[in-house]
């Protein structure tokens, strides 16, 4: 719920300053007690993104929402909540640089959709775009996901399916971007490079002063593939907590950005190799 509440303030459907439906809506709305209604609201409210919560009077959402989740100095919030606004951010640039270290793209791809939408709306227009992902290698034993019992030699379900996720996210992700060069004009060049590890962080690096960061953190669950119900360690990545660095925000947050660029241009141009989205 909370996360649900959060996503309508970031997109406007709830404006700052406007008056919350009563606990008892939103308790109908998403079929849930009142207590869970008013952790939902605790929530948000230590995000400093409503005001007032208390059991009488609806909550309000806070004049500064809207910075509150955009800006670079944020709270922690989920990689679906926070990551697309910052996209969108970077995309206001001349020159638009991301690099990206993931498991897959997903979330970057999610994300893109945002500042894309808003340049074919004509609310920007970038001149260049230079886009550089770090993806595990289809070659490697992957930490995770796996199944709880180990892998079963090459014929690994699991395995096959994030191989099928990475290629499909990444051709999305590349077909969406490069679609600007014949629709806008936009000189666009999206890479791609394969690692010899499973990464255990996502990293995300937005035109060379801001980073976001977020752990892989795992959990035991089970999923139907090929028509089978599988255990497996996996990770759910686009729930990670995302902690946003901003160059010149404070020496703690400039250096971790600057060696963050480091480290991605260490791994981009030593142990990295080629990788090719196909199955």
């Amino acid at each position: 719920m909370a996360d649900e509440l959060r996503a309508r303030i970031r997109s406007g459907a709830l404006q700052p300053g406007q008056r919350m439906p009563t606990q008892a809506r939103l308790a109908d709305e998403f079929g849930v007690e009142r207590g869970a209604v008013r952790q939902a609201l605790r929530i948000l409210q230590s995000e400093r993104l409503l005001t007032n919560v208390s059991k009488g009077a609806p909550a309000t959402v806070a004049a500064d929402a809207g910075r509150v989740l955009t800006g670079p100095a944020a709270p922690p919030l989920p990689t679906t909540v926070a990551l697309a606004p910052r996209i969108a951010a970077a995309f206001g640039a001349e020159h638009v640089e991301i690099d990206a270290v993931c498991l897959t793209s997903v979330s970057l791809t999610l994300a893109i959709g945002e500042p894309l939408r808003q340049i074919h709306a004509g609310r920007l227009k970038p001149a260049r775009v230079d886009v550089r992902v770090l993806l595990p290698s289809r070659d490697i034993d992957l930490a995770f996901p796996v199944p709880v019992g180990g892998r079963d030699g090459d014929d690994d379900p699991v395995h096959e399916r994030w191989l099928a996720q990475r290629n499909a996210q990444g051709q999305v992700l590349r077909h969406n971007l490069l679609a600007l060069r014949a629709t806008h004009g936009i000189d666009v060049r999206v890479t791609f490079r394969a690692l010899p590890f499973t990464p255990p962080v996502k990293l995300y690096l937005l035109n060379g002063v801001e980073a976001l960061f977020a752990y892989y953190t795992l959990a035991r669950r089970e999923a139907l593939i090929d028509h089978e119900n599988l255990e497996m360690y996996d990770a759910q990545g686009v729930r990670s907590m995302l902690f946003a660095f901003e160059r010149g925000a404070g020496p703690r947050d400039t250096v971790f950005v600057e060696q963050s660029h480091l480290w991605f241009d260490a791994l981009w141009e030593t142990i990295s190799s080629e990788l090719v989205l196909t199955s």
